[in-house]
């Protein structure tokens, strides 16, 4: 082998590396913001099941008008 594709295959494997980390860095960032959105939505859902146990009246309309 000469060294000229030594060298170029060494460069092609750590640009393969670079490509993976840069992959899997996405990858988290996309999973992390998936679950950010789900835990937000699952709260909205049990805030809004909340007020089930309270009585009448309660979370209705406010009148703000001063």
């Amino acid at each position: 082998m000469d060294m000229m594709s030594i060298v170029s295959s060494m460069l092609a494997a750590q640009a393969g590396n670079v490509q993976t980390q840069v992959a899997a860095t996405i990858i988290k960032s996309n999973a992390d913001a998936e679950k950010s959105a789900v835990l937000t939505l699952l709260g909205a859902a049990q805030q809004s099941t909340s007020l089930a146990n309270v009585s009448a009246g309660i979370g209705g309309n406010l009148n703000i008008t001063a």
